[in-house]
């Protein structure tokens, strides 16, 4: 185990000197950054409509829909690049750390931050809602908005098969703030992989 967890430090120690040549000045990459999470949010919110609600871009409220994508893209980016750079500190802290358990420790905050996306998330539709209902002239109250995207959770908890397109348009929009937990579980794989192919190879 110890091996497989040096193989992953190695290359969670190679991406972040990547990430350090590559990045260039803050004050143009932060806005590259930015933008780019507001591409990747909008373009997981049409994957998330298309997949599980396509009659909504057949009906009266299409341009609703359309509108709904910049509130979104642009929210969900706040919350992803801060996040991005919060991990960046974090595996920063963990290739100091000495033991297996602090290093694992540390990178295992990413699953708070997981969960807090998920927070983040019911909250970007909630304020995109009632920012476009103000704009429509058919202003809504925000505790209304959130009360019924909490109910639509607790639903989904409840009955996951009945609630699939709740669950999968929620996975989907999730994807970008969850980058950082993505990758250091396939870095973790590519670990275990490379290490149970090394007697082979010998």
């Amino acid at each position: 185990m110890s091996g497989i967890l040096e193989t992953w430090r190695a290359s969670l120690a190679w991406l972040l000197r990547e990430y350090e040549t590559r990045r260039g000045r803050f004050a143009t990459f932060i806005p590259r950054l930015f933008l780019f999470f507001v591409l990747l949010n909008a373009s997981c919110y049409w994957l998330g409509i298309l997949g599980a609600y396509p009659e909504k871009l057949a009906g009266d409220d299409a341009m609703h829909y359309v509108w709904l994508q910049i509130p979104v893209g642009v929210l969900g980016a706040v919350f992803d690049t801060a996040s991005f750079f919060v991990t960046v500190v974090i595996v920063r802290r963990a290739l100091r750390s000495r033991g297996i358990v602090e290093y694992v420790g540390h990178l295992s905050l990413d699953a708070v931050i997981a969960v807090l996306a998920t927070l983040w998330v019911l909250l970007v539709f909630s304020v995109s809602g009632w920012i476009l209902s103000v704009l429509e002239a058919q202003p809504e109250l925000l505790s209304a908005r959130n009360a019924e995207y909490e109910s639509r959770l607790a639903e989904a908890i409840r009955n996951p098969r009945g609630e699939w397109r709740n669950i999968y348009f929620g996975v989907v929009m999730g994807v970008s703030a969850s980058l950082p937990t993505l990758v250091h579980l396939g870095l973790f794989a590519r670990a275990v992989v490379r290490r149970l192919l090394a007697p082979a190879r010998a």
